[in-house]
């Protein structure tokens, strides 16, 4: 269970280095549903719309990663 927990760290640590070398990913973060307020000089975003789209294609590639694992 250990490897496991380090393995998929690995990989999201992977991931992330991945983000941030794209800078973003077109479209995500200007979806319907995304909430974004401004008033005044302070703004809040809140990508409640992007973070239910990245859940899912993470929870798919994660099944998917489990299912060839086995």
């Amino acid at each position: 269970m250990g490897y496991l927990l380090l393995e998929l760290g690995v990989l999201l640590v992977i991931l992330g280095g991945l983000f941030l070398l794209m800078g973003y990913i077109p479209g995500l973060g200007h979806l319907p549903g995304d909430i974004r307020v401004q008033k005044g000089n302070v703004s809040c975003f809140f990508p409640l719309a992007t973070m239910i789209v990245v859940s899912v294609i993470l929870t798919l590639l994660l099944n998917l990663i489990l299912r060839l694992w086995r």
